[in-house]
């Protein structure tokens, strides 16, 4: 019998987030540890009349790989995982690990090859362009499992009820609170329709960008659950200044403390971290990984807490944050990376404040629109 919780979890999933229909094709992967839910995901896709291919995780397989595999091996993809990307309807992925500290030990020039890879790049590619075409329904989703319950300080039980309200499986009707989220949201992209400059002050911060000709982006709950944040896409040359970014990087389970930006023209020309900095530059040597592919600003003040978990801590109320490499086709990005690496700023510090077109928009963690 599927748990009563994870029965939630998908049924918001798979019948709202990315709205299974008959007949489609649905790629659902995640580690082992989190079977209870890919059974439910399996049973929903099922009852919609959806074919589910799955793929589960193995525990050691990732970093086994980076120990034992040679260079033609990391930059390899497999044709199968291609051909799923460029031939399924849904791609459904979630987020769960049994040891959030597993890469550490891996050097980071390997990590830097296998994912700016040309083989990767064009699986990515793919996967951004059929997502911004809405070809390919994507989700990500979480699995409340031990290791980043402790990532964010909390035992199972806590860790498991924050994801709950985070996602509003905690209301009578979670759908119709993701609704309503995405009629405030629409109200807030209008707003910045059509707007050019951006500028982001704050700690150590004084960002400029344009997104003239860009659209802005209501994510609310049909790429990630859970979600909330709006967003757009730089012009890829505009950006000009520097950011200090409040919270650690998280990429590929490392940490990088305290990153500083310097921006030119578009591209990073000085960067540097308290803690992972020999990776920070490794990734910034991706091919347009040094380009700013998303600006975005969280809406969910239902989280409160930074959880080491990008999936939720991009959507905090009172923040922004900035992606290194691919950008969001469907805000009309043209940058193509091997990667799309979110970091986070606090901006409810006193001071912090974002202007568009020299009008004051957002003030210390709140809107001014």
């Amino acid at each position: 019998m599927i748990n009563t919780i994870y029965e939630k979890f998908a049924k918001l999933a798979i019948n709202f987030a990315v709205n299974i229909q008959k007949g489609d094709r649905v790629f659902i992967a995640g580690p082992a540890l989190a079977q209870e839910l890919i059974q439910a995901l399996f049973v929903e896709t099922i009852k919609a009349g959806g074919h589910p291919l799955l793929v589960v995780g193995i525990e050691g397989t990732q970093e086994l790989r980076y120990k034992y595999a040679s260079e033609e091996q990391l930059t390899y993809v497999d044709p199968v995982q291609k051909k799923i990307i460029e031939e399924f309807d849904a791609y459904i992925v979630i987020g769960a690990d049994y040891n959030t500290r597993k890469m550490s030990m891996v050097d980071p020039k390997k990590i830097a090859m296998s994912q700016g890879s040309p083989a990767n790049r064009e699986v990515w590619d793919i996967l951004t362009k059929r997502m911004g075409t809405k070809e390919l329904k994507y989700l990500l989703l979480p699995f409340p499992c031990h290791a980043l319950a402790q990532e964010a300080s909390m035992d199972l039980f806590s860790y498991t009820e924050f994801i709950m309200k985070a996602m509003h499986l905690d209301k009578e009707d979670p759908v119709k609170q993701w609704l309503e989220v995405e009629k405030e949201q629409d109200i807030i992209c209008e707003k910045l329709k059509g707007v050019d400059k951006i500028q982001v002050i704050g700690e150590n911060t004084d960002l400029t960008m344009s997104v003239k000709g860009r659209l802005w982006v209501n994510e609310c709950g049909h790429d990630n659950l859970p979600d909330g944040e709006v967003l757009s896409a730089p012009i890829e040359d505009s950006v000009n200044g520097h950011i200090q970014f409040t919270y650690p990087g998280i990429f590929q389970g490392n940490e990088i403390e305290n990153i500083y930006l310097e921006f030119k023209d578009g591209k990073v020309i000085k960067a540097s971290a308290d803690k992972g900095e020999e990776l920070l530059q490794e990734i910034l040597k991706i091919e347009n990984a040094d380009i700013l592919g998303e600006f975005a600003i969280g809406t969910n003040y239902g989280i409160t807490k930074f959880t080491k978990n990008m999936l939720f801590d991009e959507k905090m109320g009172g923040t922004i944050h900035c992606a290194l490499g691919s950008g969001i086709k469907e805000a009309g990005s043209k940058n193509d990376s091997g990667i799309h690496w979110d970091i986070l700023k606090d901006m409810s510090l006193p001071g912090s404040k974002i202007l568009v077109d020299d009008k004051v928009i957002y003030e210390e963690g709140k809107w001014k629109i």
